[in-house]
């Protein structure tokens, strides 16, 4: 077993409900026992579902900083995982536990906190549910302003500008990330905007404030016995006429094959790790790039490498 899940990675193949994809689809959302769409910031409860079962084990604590209608409480609790909720409308939180409380696994806890996520103190709070970290962290903040949730000054859907939305978010992941245990996952749940003929790249802004914070990027290595391996790799840093590419798909290539055995080294200033061409989507350029380019931000795109598409950008 991972030491972060309950699945055996020796039999993945067998688990049909679990996605390999990079790219998700489902019909249609779960609507199962208390899971509603009610609540208009509800996100599709196979997510987290998917999520909790990568990341997490049974009796693992989840800490879910924009709990919402509950769809990750819920999910976590049928999943036998602990869960604590940050909500900021009193209202909302009061519903969420009821459905909680209606669909009740006695082997499990589930809290909700009514608070800024940005302030709220967890110390007290985990405190009294006697823990002092949690293992899973999902983060499913509004996307920008694109639904106004409340009339709350302290609702990040109610921030003027990008630049606020992303400090204020900067700012929840300050109070909350410091409680994640160490070599332990958290995921973002977010879309980007369109507005005024232009793509407002959140999901990058927002994976963005997370590599400033010492979060890890994750790459496919080759060990010394010619295994390979999924670790941590150098955040890229783009020259003045690159693009960065959130690499959704990457080929098999003979060079990747005869890299693995040594006998291909990767050209001078590529990254070390494999993969010579990927399909993705554009989430950055440079100003170099904008002017050559007749690319955008958002566009899909295949791509030609000199090395590094075994990675997550």
């Amino acid at each position: 077993m991972a030491k972060y899940n309950d699945l055996d990675m020796k039999k993945w193949k067998e688990y049909d409900d679990i996605l390999t994809d990079s790219l998700w689809i489902f019909d249609k959302r779960d609507k199962s026992g208390v899971h509603n769409a009610s609540y208009h910031g509800n996100f599709v409860p196979q997510i987290p579902n998917q999520l909790f079962r990568r990341y997490t084990k049974k009796g693992d604590w989840i800490l879910d900083p924009f709990s919402g209608g509950g769809t990750s409480l819920i999910e976590a609790q049928r999943l036998g995982r602990n869960s604590i909720g940050i909500e900021l409308q009193e209202e909302v939180a009061k519903n969420a536990q009821e459905l909680l409380l209606e669909e009740k696994n006695p082997k499990t806890k589930g809290k909700i906190i009514i608070g800024d996520s940005r302030t709220v103190n967890l110390d007290e709070k985990l405190e009294q549910l006697g823990i002092n970290k949690v293992q899973f962290i999902i983060y499913h903040p509004p996307y920008w302003d694109i639904i106004k949730f409340s009339e709350n000054k302290n609702d990040l859907s109610n921030c003027e500008t990008l630049n606020e939305f992303l400090e204020s978010f900067g700012q929840v992941i300050d109070n909350t990330a410091q409680y994640l245990e160490k070599d332990r996952y958290c995921a973002v749940i977010i879309g980007d905007k369109y507005a005024n003929s232009e793509i407002v790249p959140l999901g990058f802004y927002c994976m963005n404030l997370f590599l400033m914070r010492g979060f890890k990027m994750k790459a496919i290595l080759v060990n010394d016995d010619k295994s390979l391996r999924w670790d941590e790799v150098p955040n890229p840093v783009l020259a003045e006429d690159e693009v960065l590419i959130k690499v959704e798909y990457a080929a098999l290539n003979r060079a990747d094959l005869m890299q693995r055995e040594g006998d291909y080294p990767p050209p001078e200033g590529c990254p070390e790790w494999m993969g010579l061409e990927v399909s993705g989507e554009i989430i950055e350029m440079t100003e170099g790039a904008k002017a050559k380019s007749i690319y955008q931000i958002g566009d899909k795109v295949c791509a030609l490498l000199g090395g590094g598409g075994y990675a997550d950008f």
